[in-house]
């Protein structure tokens, strides 16, 4: 028997990347970082092209053309799709035989279908969205289940009906949210003194930085209750949205014994949609057309054995390798992955994740035996590299950063001492606003509202191109609608309908020309806004605003996330605007803000005005939880981010619903436009800029030619780090 090949000693691989949170699962990660963490360590149902296509066929291999060059891509999966005269679809799915985890243990479809029922649970709270697909049968396996916390909630304290949990449970419960609760509201005053939003311990003026109003002389009591009233008593869900810095877990360190499912109703025992065809195949069958379900089925194919258990498997008996609505057994293994991916995690400490290399792996064993992911400041990235520090990291790509470069290149933005490879951002800046905070009479949807926040935009929008100019020079560009360019679905100039964001006045006429300085375009901007103001019911006199209408204001925040120094691309905007509101008499007051998290607490708590940041994309331009009303003030799906524009239109729920009963692209491209330009309608997001992404790699200590060729938007290095050989 042939010895295998062993891997020679080479420097380790070392990446510099911004602070992990150690959510390591491919089930329960959040943020971009963590899912880097876990994603070498495990493999999809199928990896996707350059263009980011699907690759139907990993097994037998698909080429693909990009930028005149052929390439071909493989994977763990064959997935034939068909489309049945009933208007139903099929998905067969059939894995390689010859697949195996890292620790040794074979991969069967078993592994797959456990996977998706993790994500298809009823308790299942991480961020995949496989829940909402159109599967056969998986509405009744989800309904008539809840979690024991929400039905111990909803129930109240009174309760005396103890048909699905003790008395001694439901004590239990309110005395841990009552602590909870009371860790909160501690938190956030510990939060306000130590940043001087008001005096050290005043429980009362905390309260109001946090939307609170309290009696004087308040106490944390006080305080803790009315969050629980805010929220009908779900203390997870105040944490989630009002917390200063901790996690449901830090403040309720019990919550995994009450996340467990608890059967109030008729429910099904398996997911009838979902088929077992073989040791290695299998068949999901969906009631309708629905363009996202493939982007769905890009799960991990993760270890039964490990996050499961083997004994809870048998999918005659309708057991999938975990009791129906607990995760526990899923939950306890976050923090150390395991998979069939290239390379075996072995410990996160010190800020450092090391990894060794996975010989098994089904593409061959990594080139470099071991790699480490190191936690630093975005700050330090470029010198990390220039120093030695780390070989690969992915520094703000700004006009100082590829200067630097530039001088540390001796003049190239790659050279001798750094490569560096740029790709589109998936997603882009914008500046957003509340439509029911920034409205006319509370009524957000009205034609007043819409004028009113259409003026504020109309001033913002004039001064996107100065803003992103002077912070990213030509490694970003200004951006007319609230879509990433990297998105097959974004709008091009060349369009015939195609408009600059904000650059029609009140009765729909282009404000600028194309003969304008850069002065002309603010003063037709400014008087456009005040046509705006007016039609929403402002007084106007001699140029300036002199009163606003009932539920309406002169003065509006918009919250900034600049380092508490204006180091934000949207910065050089609102300064600019600012002075063109005073000269009308609106006051801009621009907070900016030393810590981000402040910004996502306002966002989460609905009480922000208009604020600053930037969306992350998919593969798929899909609008459905950004913009569906139904999910507009935290409604019934986990994720949802309309709570931060609260959007309720019916003709744009109608578009998105529409757009995802299609696969044909071109219809699908027409049919998002129509959504675009009801948001832009709506005014409550101004589209700023779509910046570019720069991996940097030191040409010294990398050896490029190893380094995955044409790196894209949708196909980064980490694609084939296996390849990737240290000098």
């Amino acid at each position: 028997m042939a010895e295998a090949p062993r891997l020679l000693p080479t420097p380790p691989i070392v990446v510099g990347y911004s602070p992990f949170s150690s959510k390591f699962s491919p089930f329960f990660s959040s943020t971009a970082y963590d899912q880097d963490a876990w994603f070498l360590t495990q493999i999809q149902l199928y990896p996707t092209t350059r263009l980011g296509e699907v690759v139907y066929k990993g097994i037998d291999g698909e080429s693909f053309e990009y930028n005149g060059t052929e390439y071909t891509y493989t994977g763990p999966a064959n997935i034939e799709v068909t489309e049945n005269k009933d208007g139903s679809v099929d998905y067969d799915i059939t894995l390689r035989d010859d697949l195996t985890f890292s620790d040794g243990e074979k991969v069967t479809i078993d592994d797959l279908i456990f996977s998706i029922y993790v994500e298809c649970d009823p308790t299942y709270d991480g961020a995949a969205t496989l829940f909402s697909a159109p599967i056969e049968g998986l509405e009744e396996y989800r309904s008539g289940m809840d979690t024991l916390a929400n039905l111990i909630s909803a129930a109240g304290r009174d309760n005396t009906d103890f048909t699905y949990w003790t008395e001694k449970q439901q004590k239990a419960y309110w005395k841990a949210t009552d602590e909870a609760a009371k860790g909160l509201a501690q938190e956030i005053v510990d939060y306000c003194g130590e940043n001087e939003l008001n005096d050290k311990d005043d429980v009362k003026a905390s309260a109001a930085n946090w939307g609170y109003e309290l009696a004087d002389g308040a106490t944390i009591d006080d305080f803790a209750t009315a969050l629980l009233e805010a929220y009908e008593n779900n203390v997870a869900a105040a944490i989630g949205v009002e917390n200063a810095g901790s996690s449901v877990e830090d403040l309720f360190p019990t919550i995994g014994d009450y996340q467990v499912g608890v059967e109030t109703g008729k429910s099904a025992a398996k997911i009838k949609g979902i088929e077992r065809t073989g040791d290695y195949s299998m068949r999901i069958h969906a009631t309708k057309v629905d363009a996202t379900l493939i982007y769905q089925l890009q799960v991990a194919i993760a270890p039964l054995h490990y996050y499961g258990d083997v004994e809870q498997f048998d999918f005659k008996k309708n057991k999938f390798g975990f009791p129906k609505g607990d995760l526990s057994l899923v939950r306890a293994k976050t923090t150390q992955p395991v998979g069939a991916g290239p390379y075996k995690f072995v410990k996160f400490k010190n800020g450092v994740i090391t990894y060794d290399a996975n010989e098994s792996y089904f593409k061959g064993a990594p080139k470099t035996a071991h790699v480490n992911f190191r936690e630093m400041q975005d700050v330090d990235k470029l010198n990390g590299v220039v120093t030695g520090t780390i070989d690969i990291t992915d520094p703000s790509f700004t006009k100082d950063t590829a200067q630097a470069i530039e001088k540390a290149n001796g003049g190239e933005i790659t050279g001798d001492k750094i490569t560096t490879s740029t790709v589109d951002n998936l997603g882009y800046g914008y500046i957003g606003i509340n439509s029911n905070n920034v409205s006319v009479g509370g009524e957000g949807g009205s034609d007043a509202s819409k004028n009113l926040r259409k003026g504020i935009a109309t001033i913002l929008a004039a001064y996107r191109d100065v803003a992103i100019d002077s912070y990213y020079g030509d490694t970003a560009e200004v951006i007319n609608y609230p879509i990433s360019n990297t998105s097959w679905a974004a709008p091009h100039a060349t369009d015939p309908d195609y408009r600059v964001a904000f650059s029609t006045d009140v009765e729909g006429n282009d404000i600028y020309t194309s003969d304008m300085s850069a002065d002309d375009k603010y003063e037709a901007a400014k008087q456009a806004a005040l046509g705006f103001f007016e039609a929403a019911g402002y007084t106007v006199k001699d140029g300036k605003l002199t009163a606003a209408p009932k539920g309406a204001k002169l003065e509006y925040e918009v919250l900034i996330p600049a380092d508490g120094s204006g180091d934000h691309p949207s910065f050089m905007i609102l300064t600019e605007a600012k002075k063109t509101f005073d000269e009308i008499g609106m006051k801009l007051v621009v907070n900016d803000l030393s810590n981000s998290a402040d910004l996502w607490t306002k966002l989460d708590a609905q009480q922000a005005e208009i604020w600053c940041a930037a969306w992350g994309a998919s593969l798929d331009p899909d609008m459905y939880q950004v913009y569906y009303s139904d999910i507009a003030n935290g409604g019934k799906e986990p994720g949802g981010d309309n709570s931060k524009y609260q959007i309720q239109d019916e003709e744009l729920d109608n578009l998105i619903v529409e757009a995802r009963a299609s696969t044909d692209q071109e219809y699908r491209k027409q049919v998002y436009k129509a959504c675009l330009d009801i948001i832009i309608d709506w005014a409550c997001e101004i589209p700023v800029y779509q910046r570019q992404n720069a991996i940097i790699f030191s040409t010294e200590r990398v050896n490029i030619d190893s380094v995955t060729p044409d790196i894209t938007t949708f196909y980064p290095w980490l694609n084939e780090i296996e390849k990737v050989q240290m000098n």
